[in-house]
């Protein structure tokens, strides 16, 4: 016997893990609810967890087998699981934070001391940590290198599936529910987090949407984005088979510029890749800036305009519109996910831990080393950073990709009357006007010009300018 221990790869496709267990089995496939991981879990990705085991246990039912589900510390279950089958071997697909890595230390040696071989496969990203590099050092700070080096290096073909065959004949308990693990329902709605889910976006985004996505991507209104990152998050997709499908796409292209807005998207899956190469060799960075001047930036942190910018109640309305669809969907447009992140780290002067938090609370497609390194670029403390002086305008980035204030409206039905101008006019009318054209929205409650002086200042001090 060999466990298959699955954790952030529930697919029974292009799972490189798997497919290894499977040539040596049959497979016992594990999945293990560990108490110190789900300390930093939210509702909604428990959620979509539970819904995605389910559906893997489905497939595995189907075949003759089960997925054992089991709760407990990892470094005390794997172990015991291997023990109960006799396994000889536990395979495992890598993962790259902190956490991951110190849990997956205390399972080596567990295993180790129950005389149990282990076996850790590159799976989650195409290109393992410490593969593309620079002459000197461990990995790019800056992406345009490695996405050079990434763009040219051969993929991997999607690993197959595993045959009935290859899977032992095992029977799991029932999996728990949400209250059985002591969270409440989310407030959002979850995604579907299935693999047939994730199958039939990537086909429509591929068959069409991806031929637009360099020119309509930007537009919030639009559904111009693949809406994959839940499926990324939870491994619902391979990355291989994602991958293949956009190769496919470009073949398929009628002009260049189809082909450059294939390339467009591929190059956002190598902006995940190169966050997961920096979290993996700098793991500190989920708590401190990567910059490396930690204490010296003067964050205001005022806990009234957090609140504000957390319920979408700051008076600039492309940012409101992006935090109430996080709080209604758990996902949020990524161009609007920048906007709130300068609007926060900037125009607030909040720290970009804050922001992280939140949304790592909400975000149905949290992933610890994207949005660590999306914070940290808004922030200007991370790798490859946005630099501190150019500061997202709200209003005008609202006007640019919100023309018609479609998005503004849909998620801020205060403004749901309000025509165009007055939406992305808002921080210069007279108060009688605002209570006019929308009684119920607030006025702006910092003003951006100001405030933008301020932050350059704030980091032009930290920087030692």
């Amino acid at each position: 016997m060999i466990v298959h221990w699955h954790r952030r790869d529930l697919r029974p496709s292009d799972n490189r893990g798997l497919a290894r267990a499977a040539g040596d089995g049959p497979v016992v496939p594990l999945f293990v609810l560990d108490p110190t991981v789900l300390e930093h879990a939210s509702p909604i990705r428990v959620a979509c967890l539970l819904e995605a085991l389910d559906d893997l246990r489905t497939w595995y039912r189907e075949r003759g087998s089960d997925l054992l589900v089991v709760r407990g510390e990892a470094s005390a279950v794997v172990p015991e699981v291997a023990t109960e089958y006799d396994a000889r071997r536990v395979v495992w697909n890598e993962d790259y934070s902190g956490l991951a890595a110190e849990r997956d230390r205390a399972v080596r040696a567990a295993l180790e001391d129950a005389d149990v071989t282990c076996e850790s496969i590159h799976d989650a990203i195409h290109h393992e940590p410490g593969s593309i590099t620079p002459n000197q050092g461990t990995h790019y700070a800056v992406f345009s290198y490695f996405w050079k080096k990434w763009r040219d290096r051969e993929k991997r073909d999607p690993a197959d599936e595993p045959d009935p065959g290859d899977l032992a004949t095992v029977s799991g308990d029932p999996i728990p529910s949400l209250a059985d693990l002591g969270f409440d329902d989310p407030e959002a709605t979850p995604p579907t987090v299935t693999t047939a889910a994730a199958r039939e976006r990537v086909a429509a985004f591929c068959s069409g949407p991806i031929y637009d996505y360099a020119a309509r991507r930007d537009y919030p209104a639009e559904s111009g984005t693949s809406r994959l990152s839940p499926h990324l998050k939870w491994g619902t997709v391979g990355p291989r088979e994602l991958y293949a499908a956009t190769e496919r796409a470009a073949q398929r292209a009628e002009t260049d510029d189809d082909r450059e807005s294939v390339r467009a998207f591929q190059r956002q899956l190598a902006w995940r890749e190169f966050y997961a190469h920096v979290l993996a060799f700098n793991p500190e960075t989920v708590t401190e800036n990567f910059s490396g001047y930690e204490n010296e930036i003067e964050w205001q942190n005022d806990p009234a305009e957090l609140e504000a910018w957390q319920t979408g109640e700051t008076g600039y309305p492309i940012v409101d519109a992006g935090m109430r669809q996080l709080l209604a969907e758990g996902w949020m447009h990524n161009r609007v996910r920048m906007l709130v992140a300068s609007f926060l780290t900037k125009d607030l002067l909040t720290d970009w831990r804050a922001g992280y938090d939140w949304f790592r609370a909400k975000l149905a497609d949290h992933d610890t080393a994207n949005d660590v390194g999306g914070w940290q670029w808004a922030g200007s403390t991370g790798t490859d950073a946005q630099p501190y002086f150019r500061v997202f305008n709200p209003m005008k980035q609202g006007r640019e990709y919100d023309p018609d204030g479609e998005y503004i409206r849909e998620y801020v039905p205060e403004l749901a009357d309000a025509t165009a101008d007055e939406i992305h006019s808002w921080h210069e009318l007279e108060p009688a006007e605002r209570e006019r054209v929308a009684p119920a929205y607030p006025a702006p409650i910092v003003d951006h010009a100001e405030r933008r002086k301020r932050a350059i200042d704030l980091f032009e001090r930290a920087r030692g300018e």
